[in-house]
């Protein structure tokens, strides 16, 4: 039996559409990514906690699910929506449906939405708080449910998705690296471990001598939801840091590593989701196409009064996408290398992050 479900936005407009997934109501930031596959990955990353996922291609689950494609424990985003719903999918490794994966999360799902004049709409206003429901709810009070949640930048996203204790991966590798936990995505450990270096998953709330005590001989500063601005913690663990390890940031962790040496963040109007972002890399002018799902940025223009400097750019509009520092080793991207979903262009990043630990 078909169920509506809807979708409302702070501006007063509501989308209705079939209900699949969980029957329930959930509230978020609506965004949009432009990947054309890849909805198991961008569902399980932890840097879409707080929003509900909308993907531009139309057709979503055509080749179902495996827990071989998750970049965390589980659906990390609120809700999904989608234009078409596909209800029998095809590939060798599929374990169930797009709807089934919702279910066992507990996240609603929303199809036959016209997506395409949602995007139009995120792109001309911007992002805006949106509620979800697969429920019985009537307009006027899902339109209230959207308004009145908070804003993306009051909520502690980071806390909701990062580790709450040590888990160590690759103990009989030589080398090692300590992650500070804002929200990792698996395919980030993966590329460590196949490279022969051993990973220490830490809370981004550890103190930088008991991250020392791990014997450490480099540390990431992971990629994660929300506004880098509440990660205080991590922002410490740079500048404690930064004099005694390399140190290597990917996404949210450019930008904590932007705000420790005293750049400024501001959140975009709809930032950069998707696959295909393309960014220039400022010292040999190598263009690359990435992976990128991120709200906020660094202002370029705040990078001249602070010892750091940008070294890739994005090439639709300007943003910073790698920064590193002028005396220490301290680097970071603003996109994904890991891929997961997404092209494999920058791969070569944690090697020259490995070369630097290496040298030091």
């Amino acid at each position: 039996m078909v169920r509506e479900a809807k979708l409302a936005l702070e501006d007063g407009t509501i989308f209705k559409g079939e209900s699949f997934g969980f029957e329930t109501t959930k509230t978020g930031e609506v965004v949009f990514a432009t990947g054309m596959t890849g909805y198991v990955e961008s569902l399980t990353d932890p840097s879409y906690k707080g929003q509900i996922l909308m993907n531009t291609y139309p057709l979503q689950g055509n080749y179902g699910i495996s827990d071989e494609w998750f970049q965390s424990n589980g659906i990390k985003a609120e809700g999904f929506i989608v234009r078409d719903e596909s209800q029998h999918p095809s590939h060798s490794h599929s374990q169930k449906s797009l709807s089934e994966f919702l279910s066992d999360y507990k996240i609603p799902g929303i199809s036959g939405v016209d997506t395409r004049a949602l995007t139009i709409k995120i792109r001309e206003h911007g992002t805006m708080k949106g509620a979800l429901t697969t429920e019985e709810i009537d307009d006027e009070e899902l339109l209230s449910i959207a308004k009145h949640q908070p804003d993306i930048e009051e909520i502690d996203l980071v806390d909701q998705v990062c580790a709450d204790k040590p888990i160590i991966y690759g103990e009989d590798f030589k080398r090692r690296v300590a992650i500070v936990d804002c929200g990792i995505k698996n395919n980030s450990i993966n590329a460590l471990l196949k490279r022969e270096t051993g990973v220490v998953v830490l809370p981004y709330k550890t103190n930088y001598k008991e991250i020392l005590d791990y014997g450490p001989d480099g540390i990431l500063i992971s990629s994660g939801p929300g506004d880098p601005t509440r990660v205080k913690d991590a922002i410490e663990n740079v500048r404690k840091l930064s004099e005694r390890r390399p140190i290597f940031g990917i996404c949210l962790g450019q930008q904590i590593i932007g705000l420790a040496f005293g750049a400024k963040i501001y959140k975009m109007k709809f930032g950069h989701r998707g696959i295909n972002q393309p960014i220039m890399d400022l010292r040999t002018d190598k263009v690359s196409i990435t992976s990128q799902n991120h709200g906020f940025t660094i202002d370029p223009e705040s990078i001249g009064e602070t010892p750091l400097k940008m070294t890739q750019m994005n090439l639709n509009d300007g943003t910073p996408e790698g920064i590193e520092h002028e005396e220490l080793p301290v680097s970071s991207v603003q996109y994904h290398p890991e891929a997961g979903p997404g092209p494999h262009d920058t791969d070569y990043t944690f090697d020259r992050f490995l070369k630097t630990i290496r040298e030091y």
